[in-house]
């Protein structure tokens, strides 16, 4: 690895200002990265004014030959997770989502482990990236979290971030066979078990933890790996009074397609692709759980469904209580004004 990525006043007003957010985490792979077809500085400094992505994305489509990012084999690379996690997760969560991680007695110290988490947003997840940055930061685990095709290959993601830098960071594309692969490495896996049913229920069903695909239920159960249920307050509000408008998702290939209020400065500046409102994240760990699918009753077909199924129920009535509850309420649903805080 190379030395230790150094904040200039560029990287913190980048931290400050939501469209450098992309910057960012660019000119950090390019630190420990040879990538020359990536963005320069003429490119970077169009991203900060309102239109400027659009001819810094031609500028870099001509200087490419007009040809797309490659995406590049890439495995994971623990030491490049805990350099991203340390300087430049490290300010995001602490200072502007103001995560905070509940209940650590809860956490088991074994591992392998797969870690369930209701999941929210429609946008960047930041719910995951947070939780993965507190586990790491309570425990010193190497988090790998489970993610949709979409956010490894996707076009806008190839010319966002640099190609590989999801696999490089940890991810684990949501297929099956990669999905045992992990598994059987002993790895802990961060998995959202609402699917992409989860970020794009929108507003008007916020807070309604959609229905589990049992498959992690049938790994687990497999594997006899333990299974660690976390509830999420907050993520809700990371892209508030958006909707899921499949009529436009469906021509772009996108997984899901938000319109909301905020949509005009995603226009003006789609950098903020990897951008969020500003929202207090709380997690709750849940007791740890282990499914016992040969004492349940039922077809063999049915018992992960009905387990899985099970587990949603029980975390939705935490959800209901933890939102209830006046100590947690407040924080959780309020949304203070979407300004990054910069790295002192």
């Amino acid at each position: 690895m190379a030395e230790p990525y150094s904040f200039g006043w560029f990287d913190r007003f980048c931290l400050w200002y939501p469209p450098g957010w992309l910057i960012l985490f660019n000119r950090h792979w390019q630190h420990y990265h040879p990538d020359t077809p990536g963005w320069n500085w003429l490119e970077y400094l169009l991203f900060l004014v309102p239109g400027g992505f659009y001819l810094a994305l031609l500028l870099r489509w001509l200087r490419s030959l007009g040809r797309s990012p490659q995406a590049a084999p890439e495995s994971f690379h623990p030491d490049y997770q805990r350099a991203f996690r340390e300087e430049i997760l490290g300010p995001i969560v602490t200072r502007y989502f103001r995560a905070e991680l509940h209940h650590c007695d809860r956490l088991p110290p074994d591992q392998p482990l797969i870690i369930t988490m209701n999941h929210a947003g429609m946008c960047f997840p930041w719910d995951f990236l947070c939780l993965a940055y507190l586990l790491g930061h309570e425990r010193g685990w190497t988090i790998q979290p489970l993610a949709g095709v979409s956010l490894f290959e996707h076009p806008w993601v190839v010319w966002w971030l640099p190609p590989g830098w999801s696999q490089a960071l940890g991810g684990v594309r949501a297929e099956a066979d990669a999905f045992e692969a992990a598994v059987a490495h002993n790895a802990v896996l961060l998995y959202a078990p609402e699917g992409l049913r989860g970020p794009r229920k929108g507003w008007s069903q916020r807070y309604q933890i959609q229905t589990f695909h049992p498959s992690f239920i049938t790994l687990s159960d497999r594997y006899q790996i333990p299974i660690l249920p976390v509830v999420c307050l907050g993520n809700e509000f990371l892209h508030p009074w958006a909707e899921h408008q499949a009529w436009l998702a469906k021509p772009f290939a996108m997984p899901f397609l938000p319109l909301s209020p905020g949509m005009i400065f995603f226009l003006l500046f789609p950098s903020l692709g990897v951008w969020a409102l500003r929202s207090k994240l709380r997690y709750y760990v849940q007791p740890l759980y282990t499914p016992q699918l040969q004492a349940q009753t039922g077809n063999g077909r049915s018992r992960p469904y009905d387990a899985a199924q099970a587990l949603r129920d029980t975390l939705q009535r935490e959800l209901h209580s933890l939102r209830k509850s006046p100590r947690t309420a407040s924080a959780a649903q309020s949304t203070p004004a979407a300004e990054p805080h910069s790295k002192s």
